[in-house]
């Protein structure tokens, strides 16, 4: 991501000066690795006369126009196994809303018209709505040259129908397929008739969220949120191929730089005692059985890297009887991911064996015009290159799998791409849907195993159709052992939401945290990524999808939202250097629909911020966090004692403390104690020295203990509290907290009983401690080093979002602020004493 691709200085509106990469052409072909064969035929066009005509989106991007009948996706749709010959099925078909039990209309005229391969919901399709339920229809001639009968086989190839497939040709059912995210073919060969126009007929079926099937973010109505509109039906190439009796099914291709060479299998159908040969132009070459693995040696290869993404032609042929029956291009690329310390003992992770920090861009991959469909190949390619210009050197490619040029063009620009497989809803998936979620999660790594690209899985996000911790742990273990060339990231998000908690599994410790950055710190075996973080949103006038939306945090202007950037990416910097993160996830590439948080706006006609700051701070990034680390300095001895440096019995008397609202004094654990229910007491300034350790004492009786969040003590920082002693409601538990940080008790507490509550801030070990009743109750990694203090503390409320929050409903006594980390046996003191 270090280089400019194709770039050009640019005023945008707002006067902000920006760098965008100008739309252009493709280059050719044959310019690039694996596709020198290759010599598209277009397909049969139905004219706009017969009754196509695209549908208006609210927003329109640079491509909406340049899409017609003729040039719907043109170009070869599978660059790592290509053939001379082949047919595009895309444009104009014929389309119908199909009933339940409805007979196939075969021979029959369907009246509307629909533009493939963009789904039925989308502006490029011509039909702009959901149905549950729908056939397409047209006709196709065979090459005479294709021979088929006669040796050759018929090949149909969908790249994805979203969600179940039914697929007809001259009226009779060649093949069922369910998954809307990985391709399927089949060999038509028996159901062709003998010469002229031939029937193809496909029923699909998309039910989206009313089911349990995977959908990423799509919905049938978007809630104008984090969730999108559906698409259904035909969303990739289709297509057609001649191929022999005997062919190449797929190629299986791993990269080993540690071994210097490359593993590939080559899988085949229609044969036996079959061999294959692979050469590498500029690398080795191999002879070997078909269907087996095999090793391709790459002694002193050119490795592939963000900074220079080289990739290797290769050719394979497959032999029998002497001669070759089938002959494929391909590429791949020598890379390997792996993770080892850096100098400070932390795991990091590692491309060709040097730390190199991940610094991705999170991308949806929705489009106004086209929905879940890019409208062209340079439309899919441009988000890439504005990555790649904006100084990132990886993707999280979010919930969603891309057709393989998107792949294609990340190995060819320099991209490491963090993989997600697409969440079915956001709650527990049902059982009967569990066992088709993991089919389509092994589907999709087994389709995109041999991208160069590709560096990690990540099977779960944010705890989204999560059914129990021990299951998301044995899938986690069952990808890596599918393909233990990658790493494993078990649960994104795994602090957030709909999570069941960490399983243990894989190879990272993924937070999430809205601003953030996240700071999550790695363990003995697993390194820690920031998967998600930012969000700081701008509205652009007539260049939002319903001329409103939101953000995690909205800013005026074009000058604020990149120097809240720049602010919030120094910060990933002291992650990484503090805590160790490998890799950090900003959201996102471009706004989509109402979410106004992206770089771009969702119609990728306007930048939102200066660019060539933004490329300055993830280049500064990249190169800073390289795994040295930072030496973490030894906090002053504090004052000793265990009576801190502020105590407030509160034994009738508030003490230098201010109450603010109603608080008044009752029986308490010792004597008197003060209640407060939406009242508070104000210390009038900042007691503790946040920038250093420190602990909070106090015992509380809690009249409720439900959803709701309830301060015990905190002190005020410039947006949220510096630190919170809490009732977490979101987990139900008593919490020592940082803002998205909580160190959580093991169980729910009663409801009017005292509890004697410690938390716990210990720079050195970078984390905070909760301890219970005089015991230990929970550890949370606080790595981050937190500011000099600003506001007041307080006790009974907290502060986020620069708002007063989590009023205490229930009752505080004998308050103790230390300026030094308590240890274990002071803090059972302490608990005994009563105080």
């Amino acid at each position: 991501m270090k280089t400019h691709v194709r770039g050009r200085w640019l005023l945008a509106a707002g006067s902000a000066s920006v760098l965008l990469l100008s739309v252009g052409s493709s280059a050719s072909a044959s310019s690039f690795p694996g596709l020198a064969s290759v010599t598209p035929q277009p397909a049969p066009v139905i004219q706009a006369a017969d009754g196509w005509h695209a549908g208006i989106p609210p927003i329109a991007t640079p491509w909406t126009g340049k899409v017609t009948p003729s040039n719907a996706l043109p170009e070869y749709p599978r660059p790592q196994m290509t053939r001379s010959r082949w047919q595009n099925l895309n444009g104009v078909w014929e389309f119908g809303k199909a009933a339940v039990g409805e007979a196939v209309p075969a021979g029959k005229t369907l009246g509307e018209r629909v533009l493939v391969p963009y789904p039925i919901e989308s502006a490029l399709s011509g039909i702009q709505r959901h149905e549950d339920r729908m056939w397409y229809r047209r006709t196709f001639t065979v090459p005479a040259g294709w021979k088929v009968g006669s040796g050759n086989r018929l090949q149909l190839h969908f790249g994805a129908v979203d969600y179940d497939a039914k697929v007809f040709v001259n009226g009779a059912q060649v093949t069922t397929h369910r998954g809307g995210y990985d391709g399927f073919d089949v060999d038509v060969t028996g159901a062709l008739t003998a010469s002229g126009p031939q029937e193809l007929i496909v029923w699909a079926e998309d039910l989206t969220d009313a089911t349990g099937q995977p959908i990423g973010k799509q919905r049938r109505s978007s809630d104008h949120g984090i969730f999108y509109q559906g698409s259904s039906g035909i969303w990739r190439t289709v297509w057609m191929e001649p191929v022999p009796a005997a062919s190449i099914t797929s190629l299986q291709l791993t990269p080993s730089v540690s071994g210097g060479n490359l593993k590939i299998k080559v899988n085949t159908a229609g044969g036996t005692g079959l061999s294959v040969r692979a050469v590498a132009r500029g690398g080795g070459s191999v002879v070997g059985a078909a269907d087996t693995l095999l090793t391709l040696p790459m002694p002193h290869a050119r490795l592939w890297s963000p900074d220079n993404p080289y990739l290797y032609d290769l050719s394979v042929d497959l032999l029998g009887g002497g001669k070759t029956i089938d002959a494929v291009g391909s590429y791949f690329g020598m890379r390997e991911i792996g993770t080892a310390p850096g100098a400070d003992g932390k795991l990091r992770i590692t491309l060709n064996g040097k730390i190199l920090f991940n610094m991705a861009n999170l991308d949806q991959g929705f489009w106004p015009d086209g929905l879940y469909t890019a409208p062209t190949d340079d439309a899919l390619k441009w988000d890439l290159e504005q990555d790649k210009a904006m100084g990132f050197n990886a993707v999280r490619k979010h919930i969603k799998v891309e057709p393989d040029r998107w792949y294609y063009w990340a190995d060819k620009l320099g991209l490491m791409v963090w993989q997600d497989m697409p969440a079915a809803n956001t709650g527990p998936i049902p059982l009967d849907w569990r066992a088709q979620f993991e089919s389509e999660l092994h589907e999709m790594v087994r389709e995109h195993q041999s991208w160069t690209s590709i560096v990690a899985w990540v099977p779960f996000n944010e705890g989204w159709g999560e059914w129990s911790r021990d299951d998301t742990g044995r899938i986690a273990t069952e990808v890596k052992a599918q393909d233990p060339s990658r790493l494993v990231n078990a649960h994104s998000g795994v602090n957030c939401c709909n999570s069941h908690g960490d399983s243990g599994a894989g190879d990272v410790i993924d937070f999430h945290q809205y601003l953030g950055p996240a700071s999550p710190a790695p363990s003995g075996n697993r390194i820690a990524i920031d998967g998600e973080h930012g969000g700081f949103g701008l509205k652009t006038s007539n260049h939002m999808w319903f001329g409103d939306g939101q953000a995690y945090e909205m800013e005026p202007d074009s000058p604020t939202l990149t120097s809240k950037y720049v602010a919030n990416q120094e910060a990933v910097i002291t992650s990484a250097t503090y805590c160790g993160i490998s890799a950090a996830i900003y959201t996102q590439i471009t706004d989509v629909e109402a979410e106004l948080n992206g770089f771009f706006t969702y119609d990728r006609q306007v930048a939102k911020m200066d660019l060539r700051k933004v490329r300055a701070i993830n280049q500064k990034i990249i190169k800073t966090a390289d795994g040295s680390g930072a030496n973490v300095p030894q906090p002053p001895a504090g004052t000793p004692g265990l009576t801190g440096i502020a105590f407030w019995p509160l034994d009738g008397s508030y003490g230098t403390l201010k109450p603010v609202g109603d608080a008044p004094f009752v029986a308490g654990h010792s004597g008197q104690a003060v209640a407060l229910n939406g009242g508070y007491l104000d210390a009038g300034s900042p007691v503790l020295n946040t920038a250093s350790d420190y602990s909070a004492a106090a015992w509380v009786k809690l009249d409720k203990a439900d959803g709701a969040f309830q301060t015990i003590i905190s002190q005020d920082g410039p947006t949220n509290s510096d630190f919170y002693l809490q009732y977490s409601g979101a987990d139900q538990r008593f919490a020592m907290s940082f803002a998205g940080v909580r160190a959580l008790a093991p169980a729910k507490p009663e409801v009017g009983r005292w509890y004697h509550l410690v938390g716990v801030r210990d720079t050195v070990k970078g984390e905070l401690r909760l301890y219970v009743d005089g015991q230990p109750a929970g550890t949370a990694s606080a790595c981050m080093p937190q500011a000099a203090p600003t506001g007041n503390t307080v006790i009974g409320r907290g502060k986020y979002g620069g708002n007063q929050v989590d009023f205490l409903d229930g009752t505080v006594d004998q308050v103790h602020l230390y300026d030094r980390a308590l240890t274990a046996d002071e803090i059972a003191q302490l608990y005994s004493s009563g105080q």
